[in-house]
């Protein structure tokens, strides 16, 4: 399903209708990110109150793992040594109260935000959104995203009831102190990425962004400076076209790297949920749209023919209508 012409429909509408949001910042790629730094900017420069709590190093292919410092001071730079070693665990940037770092995992930085940073310093508790990216790299099909922090963090603010956007871009990392102008990757990225915030918070009318237990995935292709001309947004689903990981042996070193399974693994893409007839998040990418996808936190199998003949199997000690 091609959704250019609803986002930009929502886009234009909101211009002319802002909805001022409480929104928290996070991803897997520090704080000092290039990409979070000019998504910030530009959702503040709609209105919104935003705050990043994000982890005070490069956190990435950390998945969902809330893992907390057990350190009350870093013991190390933060990120380019945004913060001195010897600084708190957790703090603020010294130019700007609403971002603070935490030395922590991505989905850790959501709980210390919403049960230490919000509560104390922001005038909200509870976020109206959060958005986490956009990450350096994509984040395609469902191997990927148990990897991703930037993942991690959007499905644990999910989890605790909060309407949750993930987005990834494909450009490199850069800090925001070497972003000198607009006309950059990162700055795209952030544009899409506001693009699509702006969409949802729109078409939302005043509720919930998103019901309760729904989160989105976003992946962004490589961009070209006329890029708002040209992008089309495609509603997709995680499985199609989607990577796996298999292991591969250095017989000199008698050691392990990784590579993506060819041909594609048929177990990571049969789709069991949602509309089976709307393209993969990877393909859809590869061939240079953004890619749209929902999840959902509960994992149990869908009411399916296939489910029920499993209970079926295992009814005598199971029992079950």
């Amino acid at each position: 399903m091609r959704l250019s012409s609803i986002l930009t429909g929502a886009v234009v509408a909101l211009a002319s209708s802002s909805q001022a949001l409480n929104i928290l910042l996070n991803n897997d790629d520090g704080f000092g990110s290039g990409n979070l730094r000019e998504l910030y900017r530009l959702l503040k420069g709609e209105g919104h109150d935003v705050w990043i709590v994000a982890p005070a190093l490069p956190q990435s292919g950390q998945g969902g793992r809330s893992v907390f410092t057990t350190e009350a001071n870093l013991t190390g730079p933060a990120q380019y040594n945004l913060i001195p070693a010897g600084a708190p665990s957790v703090g603020s940037d010294p130019f700007d109260s609403h971002i603070w770092y935490y030395n922590g995992t991505p989905a850790a930085c959501t709980f210390v935000a919403l049960d230490y940073v919000l509560p104390r310093f922001a005038n909200f508790s509870v976020p109206d959104l959060v958005v986490t990216g956009p990450n350096y790299g994509t984040n395609l099909g469902p191997f990927v995203w148990t990897l991703s922090g930037t993942a991690g963090a959007a499905y644990a603010a999910t989890h605790r009831s909060i309407p949750a956007i993930a987005v990834s871009a494909s450009n490199r990392a850069v800090s925001y102190l070497d972003i000198r102008n607009e006309t950059n990757p990162a700055t795209w990225a952030a544009e899409v990425s506001l693009t699509v915030v702006n969409a949802f918070i729109k078409s939302a009318c005043g509720g919930p962004i998103l019901p309760l237990g729904y989160g989105v995935n976003v992946n962004i292709p490589e961009l070209a400076a006329n890029h708002s001309s040209t992008l089309e947004y495609v509603q997709t689903r995680m499985t199609g076209n989607a990577h796996v990981n298999e292991a591969v042996l250095d017989a000199e070193e008698g050691t392990f790297t990784w590579a993506n399974i060819e041909p594609y693994a048929a177990g990571i893409n049969t789709c069991i949920n949602g509309d089976c007839s709307l393209e993969g998040e990877t393909y859809v990418v590869e061939h240079g749209a953004v890619a749209i996808s929902l999840y959902t936190i509960d994992y149990t199998a869908p009411s399916t023919g296939a489910t029920r003949r499993i209970m079926e199997r295992i009814q005598p000690l199971a029992p079950w209508a």
